[in-house]
């Protein structure tokens, strides 16, 4: 029996696994929403199948080249996902969408020294090096500079098995380099980045003080560093990844060149002393936004404010609460430690909101986009509706660029609703008024696209890409950029007559529709509690922000209760 081929020469050979072009996307789609493989092949490959490939084959090249692609991105749990059986493509249809536009914008990704071998090299050779105690890339990293002959004595590897490690090596040189500053540099005093931290045994927590019996554990975690990866790898979101590997990234680094303990040996006023040292961290702690690569890198760009120390302690607190269902720790040090002044409205809300006024020049700039500052009409066209929706409705971005014709719909009353899903994957519905359905039926006319909601294809985004495939929509991070764009060109446009509302345009973000929303509604009339059920506050309390005073008036009438005396 062969052995099975290097997974690094695999994963090379498959770096240029094509992505499905618009019309297979397009097929896929269409099976999936339940149109017969022969009439989704039929309506949107047209000729462009071999002779003799049958529908259904069609269907499942796409699919297969889908799995490629996903297998290339190192992607395990979508492989696993695009490969389901063909009955439970409706129960899955949702989950295979969101993993098609995940990858499409997924790069090909780079070994990292803290990647466990198994994610690069053959299943026989990583049997053989972790029976030596080499887990991590930074393990092997370590070793193989050291001696020409490194593999000797590893029983199972041999020369051949070596030198395709070697190869490995070769082909991702910054590993090596990796390795070397960790030979060269065996102190704890480095603060680096969590790539390419390296805890000291005695303080990585293979000993913690408030570690569970390993025999009551359910992780494979030896050390703390493992455990909270394991942690990590439970969340998908992007986002959301790099902010929780920030904090506890912050706390590991904190506790051993700080405090001189692993994570797990933390106590209650270990956690206290870390609330302090957030609020005032000292200066080598802090250092300019720089890539992680860098040797300038710093954790910290300054001190922390109430609410992010506030939002740190969460994520802490979070993190250590799963650590303790998972029987790796016995007690969590940031339970019930507060923040003074973290719960306080601030002056951010009302900053964060367009005056009527201002919402009106914006628009007024937003209607002249093609004609007067050079913007293609369809991304013009696009831009207007993004406004008038975001401020009819006051979605999420996240939201925004998630729902769809299906989210559409009426009910016995006649009143129009929007149906998403919305932040913590909670169900919820959005009222539609007038402007929002006018925005919409007036874009989808621009598009091309029916406004007879019996003609509409349901999973047609909202908003349009600017591709050839109309009913595609964009990310979120594109829907940020396109706004941050036009933010940009009308502070430009205000800024010699208006200076502060085009330093107030310069920092505005795609959110402050949301706020403006919430504000402009109260003003006018609407109850808190709708504005609130539109939002989907939790609570009403927080809602009731966007309760701005008017100080004119406020400023008028107390004039008024206090003259001067004659």
């Amino acid at each position: 029996m062969k052995n099975r081929p290097s997974q690094a020469l695999v994963i090379k050979s498959e770096i240029s696994a094509d992505f499905p072009d618009l019309g297979e996307l397009a097929a896929l789609r269409a099976w999936y929403e339940g149109v017969s493989s022969r009439e989704a092949v039929e309506r949107y490959l047209g000729e462009q199948r071999a002779k003799d490939e049958s529908s259904r084959g069609v269907i499942r090249r796409i699919r297969q080249k889908l799995i490629s692609f996903a297998r290339s991105r190192h992607q395990a749990d979508l492989v696993e996902l695009l490969d389901h059986p063909d009955s439970k493509k409706a129960n899955l249809s949702r989950k295979v969408f969101q993993a098609i536009d995940y990858l499409r914008n997924s790069v090909v990704p780079e070994p990292l020294v803290t990647d466990d071998i198994g994610k690069w090299l053959p299943e026989r050779t990583c049997r053989s090096l972790q029976a030596h105690g080499i887990r991590t890339l930074a393990d092997l990293t370590v070793r193989v500079p050291r001696r020409r002959m490194w593999w000797a004595g590893i029983d199972g590897l041999g020369a051949t098995g070596a030198k395709r490690i070697e190869a490995f090596f070769a082909q991702y040189p910054q590993l090596t380099e990796r390795a070397h500053a960790l030979i060269a540099v065996p102190t704890n005093s480095d603060i680096v980045p969590w790539e390419v931290l390296r805890v000291p045994e005695d303080v990585d927590g293979s000993y913690g003080v408030f570690r569970a019996p390993r025999k009551t554990c359910s992780l494979n975690a030896d050390n703390d560093y493992q455990a909270v990866n394991a942690w990590l790898s439970l969340h998908e979101t992007p986002s959301t990844l790099r902010a929780y590997r920030k904090e506890a990234e912050r706390l590991i680094l904190w506790a051993a060149l700080e405090r001189g303990v692993a994570m797990s040996s933390l106590t209650a006023e270990d956690a206290v002393a870390y609330r302090a040292f957030m609020r005032r961290p000292a200066s080598r702690w802090i250092g300019p936004s720089l890539s992680r690569t860098s040797p300038e890198w710093r954790p910290f760009n300054g001190p922390l404010c109430a609410r992010s120390v506030a939002y740190a302690l969460s994520v802490l607190g979070a993190m250590y609460r799963w650590l303790m269902e998972q029987g790796y720790v016995l007690t969590n040090p940031f339970a019930g430690i507060k923040v003074r002044g973290a719960a306080r409205t601030t002056a951010m809300e009302i900053q964060h909101v367009f005056s009527d006024g201002e919402w009106a020049l914006i628009r007024t700039i937003a209607d002249g986009l093609e004609w007067s500052y050079g913007w293609t009409a369809p991304a013009a066209q696009r831009l207007r509706f993004i406004l008038d929706f975001a401020y009819a409705t006051g979605l999420r971005i996240s939201e925004l660029v998630e729902v769809s014709l299906r989210s559409v719909h009426v009910d016995d009353r006649d009143d129009h609703w929007l149906s998403l899903v919305g932040k913590g994957s909670k169900p919820g519905k959005v009222a539609l008024p007038p402007l929002a359905r006018s925005a919409l039926q007036r874009y989808l006319v621009q598009r091309g696209l029916p406004t007879t909601p019996n003609m509409w294809i349901p999973s047609t985004k909202l908003i349009g890409s600017m591709g050839l495939e109309n009913q595609s929509g964009i990310s979120a991070t594109r829907l940020w950029v396109v706004m941050k764009r036009f933010f940009e060109t009308a502070a430009g446009e205000v800024g010699q007559e208006n200076p502060a509302l085009a330093e107030k345009l310069r920092k505005a973000t795609p959110h402050w529709m949301r706020h403006t929303h919430a504000t402009h509604a109260l003003a006018r009339g609407a109850e808190l509690t709708s504005v609130r059920d539109n939002l989907r506050h939790a609570s009403i309390s927080t809602t009731s922000i966007y309760l701005h005073g008017d100080d004119v008036k406020r400023a008028k009438q107390m004039g008024s209760a206090f003259l001067v005396r004659d």
